[in-house]
């Protein structure tokens, strides 16, 4: 009998054609980036129109996936003069690991869709940018390759749950074998949203997604197959299984309510993270940055926040910190620059971001990261 294969080691021959099949970036270069807009259009001339309708899109009618962007608009920044500030510090710390700045990478799965070297290029270019990648269970590539590439960065596991809880200590037990320090439970999308790009074009996954190959291969596979492969019924006691048995701080994730988040806490949490998933879910939900400001409150910095969903510049990274979270992550911005720029181009989006917001705290007049959590936005008026 051949010896057990771990979840790393499984390649099926589907898995490997399908691979060869879709074809898109390899591109290795740094990146001049004046706005991510500018890359969102650049990278959809590079990824193959399905990949790119499934990264780009959002659900419905896209009212919420633009609200997420537009929101933002709904509170000022009040500048601040002789502060006496010239060199702003923007590093921060969580659970002990020191990064260089509050932006994160939020967890986008299948990042083969936009350059053939998939998440271990998006692994190195967060680690040269020194702070933190959040990795899907539906990655294209396996634990090992991305801890490896991640250089000894610090990684964090974005869990959907199998309906199977041996296969999800497996799972968790992969997750910390190769060094994830946090757990992220999407509890957002226990079935997938209303995505009309992808039922029109068609899309499947033509990738493998390792991770979770004991329950779902992903090839061939729409986005409702995938979800409907995983555990729909969640509960606190989810939480507090993933936090009993792996022994990590358990962010919940697509958390929008004061009831939510404390029930999430009552649950053992170890954070919340804010999201509507970028839109992707449910369409005519609330923006994403409207409701950090309803779960911050009710948190009131007993767990650390995460917040993402329409951040898009330095000035929405700067409100989203002022409105009470302590990370900020991004996603498409990010996949959009593995397209153009394979690893180096994730690290220039990052320090695009990172100098995006250094120039709006030297104009705001705060010097660190907790400077910006005392800042008291301005409401401005606004319609839909």
């Amino acid at each position: 009998m051949e010896p057990k294969k771990s979840l790393d080691e499984v390649t099926t021959k589907n898995e490997q054609e399908s691979t060869a099949s879709y074809q898109t970036s390899d591109a290795e270069k740094p990146l001049d980036i004046i706005n991510v807009y500018d890359l969102e259009k650049e990278a959809s001339k590079v990824i193959p129109k399905g990949g790119y309708d499934y990264i780009s899109s959002g659900a419905g009618d896209l009212w919420t996936i633009e609200q997420n962007i537009k929101s933002f608009n709904h509170k000022t920044i009040v500048p601040r003069v002789l502060r006496n500030i010239e060199y702003p510090d923007q590093s921060t710390s969580i659970f002990g690991d020191k990064i260089s700045t509050p932006i994160i990478m939020a967890p986008v799965a299948a990042h083969g869709l936009a350059n053939s070297k998939g998440e271990p290029a998006t692994a190195k270019g967060i680690a040269d940018a020194k702070t933190i990648m959040t990795i899907s269970s539906y990655a294209n590539k396996p634990f090992k390759e991305i801890s490896e590439a991640g250089q000894g960065a610090p990684q964090w596991f974005q869990f959907y749950m199998s309906k199977d809880d041996g296969i999800n200590r497996d799972i968790l037990d992969e997750a910390k074998a190769n060094g994830v320090k946090a757990i992220v439970l999407t509890a957002d999308a226990t079935v997938g949203g209303n995505r009309e790009a992808d039922k029109r074009n068609g899309f499947v996954f033509p990738l493998g997604m390792p991770i979770v190959q004991a329950y779902q291969t992903g090839v061939g596979q729409t986005m409702d197959a995938v979800y409907g492969s995983s555990k729909q019924i969640l509960s606190p006691k989810d939480v507090e299984f993933i936090a009993a048995y792996s022994g990590l701080p358990v962010f919940v994730k697509g958390v929008q309510t004061a009831e939510d988040a404390h029930i999430s806490i009552e649950s053992g949490a170890g954070g919340i993270w804010v999201t509507n998933h970028g839109g992707r879910q449910l369409d005519g939900g609330m923006p994403a940055f409207e409701s950090l400001q309803i779960v911050a409150e009710e948190v009131n910095k007993r767990l650390p926040i995460v917040f993402d969903s329409g951040v898009r510049r330095g000035q929405h990274v700067f409100k989203a910190l002022a409105s009470g979270a302590d990370l900020i992550g991004i996603g498409r911005p990010v996949i959009y620059a593995l397209a153009l720029g394979g690893a180096q181009g994730v690290t220039s989006v990052f320090d695009w971001f990172k100098a995006e917001l250094e120039k709006t705290m030297q104009l705001a007049g705060t010097k660190t990261v907790e400077d910006i959590k005392k800042v008291k936005l301005q409401n401005y008026p606004y319609s839909y």
